[in-house]
């Protein structure tokens, strides 16, 4: 089955960045936002990778992302641990972050709000331990790094870095987007990264991440 056709993505978008349009209104409207909460840490969690999109593109990476509950002690709110590697180095993660996934402050759209480790290397392969021993303290992240905001269009959960993106220091961008479209097999990311002068120095060209979840 074909997930996520071109017409899909444009209906998502099109909803997403209007929010006055019907589809959007309607379903998030009859959805609670807890439920809401729950449906995108459930299409967040467990293993994906990009195999299948490398292998119609070679020149594309096979990049596996993991992600995990886990318990933050003095914090009420649910935390995910996710990290990304590519296939022929999994032990050696390229990014890692915590996600704190809750209600926005307005409580009308789920916020993913990410958290760089203090010692990423010391958080790597983390989903493989028991779940009661992925425990972390709250003076273990750092400061909060960017928020994507999800909504429910259709199917699928779509989510935008705020607009203008977020700030950053990494691999010579200044500033980062991202797209987020979840569904049931996956999801399909736009993140970008750009420098001083608005120029695109990595990230997603002409074709989202299609990360697709593991067998």
């Amino acid at each position: 089955m074909k997930l996520l056709s071109s017409i899909g993505i444009g209906i998502a978008i099109a909803s997403c960045l209007n929010p006055t349009q019907p589809l959007l209104a309607q379903t998030r409207d009859r959805i609670p936002i807890a439920t809401q909460v729950q449906a995108v840490v459930e299409r967040l969690t467990g293993v994906m990778d990009t195999s299948a999109q490398q292998a119609k593109n070679p020149q594309a990476p096979n990049v596996r992302m993991t992600t995990c509950s886990v318990r933050v002690t003095d914090s009420e709110a649910t935390f995910l641990y996710q990290e990304q590697a590519l296939a022929q180095s999994l032990d050696r993660p390229y990014r890692q972050r915590f996600l704190r996934v809750a209600p926005s402050a307005a409580g009308d759209t789920v916020e993913s709000k990410s958290y760089k480790p203090s010692n990423p290397q010391n958080w790597s392969g983390f989903c493989n331990k028991p779940i009661e021993e992925r425990v972390v303290n709250l003076n273990e992240l750092s400061d909060a790094e960017c928020s994507v905001f999800l909504v429910p269009v259709a199917n699928l959960y779509v989510g935008h870095t705020q607009a203008g993106g977020c700030a950053t220091n990494v691999r010579g961008a200044v500033r980062i987007t991202n797209s987020v479209f979840l569904h049931a097999g996956g999801m399909d990311t736009w993140d970008r990264g750009y420098d001083a002068d608005g120029k695109q120095v990595w990230g997603a060209g002409g074709q989202a991440y299609q990360y697709r979840r593991a067998n």
